[in-house]
C-alpha cells in the first residue's frame, strides 16, 4: 500500500511463446524465468498483491510451487493468451472481472525483464506516489547514436560528434514495468495515459527475453550485476542438519480421511543430500517432532542421522559434533522456527529458510530465496557445494 492506496503487481505469462517455447518457466540462472520478479515483489514493501495470470496449467503450477505469500494466480482467458492480443486486453479483463476499486495502483510487470530489483519497483512506485504523475514507465539511458533511413542523424549532430561522457545519450523504454490507476487504465485502455513520468534503471536492464540470444546475455548480466551479491562468507562444512517440517516440508500437516499423516516433500531437496553425501559431507535431520514418516523419507534419502523428540537442538548437535569430530564452525544447519535459533547462531553457516520466523531470518547467516518445502535445502547445497568444488 502507498499513500493509503492498494497497489497490485500485475505479471501476465502465457504458455504460447514460440520463439521460446514454456520461456515463463524455462530455468534462467537456476530458477523459473517469471520466480525472478515475484521474488522481488514479494520483498517490495508497498505491494499488496501480486497477481500471475495465464492460460498454461502447467505455468501455473510452477508459480504456485513458489508458494509466496502475496501471489495469486488468475486464470487468464485463451482468447486473450494467444499472439495477437494485446497485454493491454488481458489488463482490462482482469481489471473487470476483478471489480478493482477506482484507486488501485496498478502496476503491470514483465516476467521478460527479471534484471528488475526490489529497488526498482519501490522508486517507481515513490515517484508515482509523488503526485507529479499520472503514469510511470521504465527506461534506460542509451548512448548510441541513431540514424534516419534518409541518412540524417537523429540523436546528434554527426559534424561535433560528441565524446560519451559529454553525450546525455537517449532514454530508451526497457519494459520492465509500468505504472497506473485502474480508473485511468479503463478510461484510456492503456497501461499509460496523461502526464507519464521515467523511471531510469540501470543501463544493463536495457534488454528483454525475445530470443535465444537474449537469454543467453541477460544471464551472464544477472550474475555479473545481481547474483553476485549473493555470494555468503562460507567455511568448510563437514556437516550439513536440517530441521524436518517448515524445512524439508511446506510446514502443512494433511489428513486422509482415514486419519492418516501426510506430508510433502520436494524431491530436489532428495537431490542435495545425495549431493552432499558424495561430497562427503555428513547429513542429518535434526526435529523436535517424532514421525515414522520422517524415518522413511530419511532412509530413502539414505540421511546419515534422524534424530527425532529433540527439545534442546543445540545440546543434540553438540554431541553429534563430538560424535562425528566435526566442529561447530563446520556445521551447516537450516530452521524455520525460535527453536532452531540457538543453533543457527551457534555453527559456522546458520541458514533460515524465507517463510521462516522474522528473529530466525535475522540471525541467519544465509536465507533461502524459495520457501521451506520448495526446494529450499537444494539451494543451501548447490551454494555450499559451489564454494567446495
Amino acid at each position: 500500500m502507498i499513500n493509503g492506496k492498494n497497489t497490485l503487481a500485475f505479471i501476465p505469462v502465457r504458455g504460447g511463446s514460440k520463439s521460446i517455447p514454456l520461456k515463463n518457466i524455462k530455468l534462467f540462472c537456476g530458477k523459473p524465468l517469471v520466480y525472478w520478479n515475484i521474488y522481488a515483489l514479494q520483498n517490495t514493501e508497498y505491494v499488496d498483491k501480486i497477481v500471475v495470470a495465464s492460460d498454461s496449467e502447467q505455468i501455473k503450477e510452477v508459480v504456485r510451487s513458489f508458494n509466496f505469500s502475496k501471489v495469486e494466480i488468475y486464470n487468464r482467458n485463451a482468447e486473450n493468451a494467444k499472439d495477437s492480443a494485446s497485454t493491454e486486453s488481458v489488463m482490462l479483463e482482469y481489471i473487470n472481472n476483478a471489480s478493482l476499486d477506482n484507486d488501485t495502483v496498478f502496476m503491470l510487470v514483465q516476467a521478460t525483464s527479471p534484471l528488475t530489483q526490489s529497488k526498482d519497483f519501490v522508486g517507481g512506485l515513490r515517484m508515482y506516489a509523488s503526485g507529479q504523475y499520472d503514469s510511470i514507465l521504465t527506461c534506460v539511458r542509451n548512448y548510441r547514436f541513431f540514424w534516419n533511413k534518409d541518412g540524417t542523424s537523429k540523436n546528434y549532430d554527426y559534424k561535433n560528434r560528441p565524446r560519451r561522457q559529454d553525450f546525455e545519450g537517449t532514454l530508451m523504454e526497457n519494459g520492465a514495468f509500468y505504472i497506473n490507476s485502474v480508473k485511468n487504465i479503463k478510461d484510456f485502455g492503456n497501461r499509460l495515459s496523461g502526464k507519464i513520468g521515467i523511471y531510469e534503471c540501470p543501463e544493463y536492464t536495457g534488454t528483454e527475453i525475445d530470443e535465444a540470444d537474449d537469454w543467453i546475455i541477460l544471464e551472464n548480466l544477472m550474475k555479473r550485476h545481481i547474483l553476485k551479491n549473493d555470494k555468503v562468507d562460507k567455511p568448510n562444512i563437514k556437516m550439513f542438519l536440517s530441521d524436518c517440517d517448515g524445512c524439508l516440508t511446506d510446514g502443512g500437516m494433511y489428513y486422509s480421511e482415514n486419519g492418516d499423516e501426510l506430508k510433502k516433500f520436494n524431491t530436489k531437496d532428495g537431490m542435495a543430500f545425495k549431493l552432499l553425501r558424495e561430497a562427503g559431507i555428513i547429513t542429518g535431520v535434526v526435529t523436535g517432532e517424532k514421525r515414522e514418516l520422517n524415518i522413511r523419507r530419511a532412509k530413502k534419502l539414505h540421511i546419515d542421522i534422524v534424530e527425532q523428540g529433540v527439545n534442546d537442538k543445540l545440546s543434540k548437535v553438540k554431541e553429534l559434533c563430538n560424535k562425528y569430530n566435526v566442529s561447530l564452525e563446520n556445521v551447516a544447519y537450516i530452521g524455520d522456527d525460535i527453536n532452531d535459533l540457538e543453533v543457527i547462531k551457534a555453527v559456522g553457516f546458520g541458514c533460515s529458510v524465507s517463510n521462516g520466523m522474522d528473529s530466525v531470518k535475522k540471525a541467519a547467516k544465509y536465507v533461502t530465496k524459495v520457501p521451506g518445502g520448495s526446494g529450499a535445502i537444494r539451494e543451501i547445497a548447490e551454494l555450499i557445494l559451489g564454494g567446495q568444488r
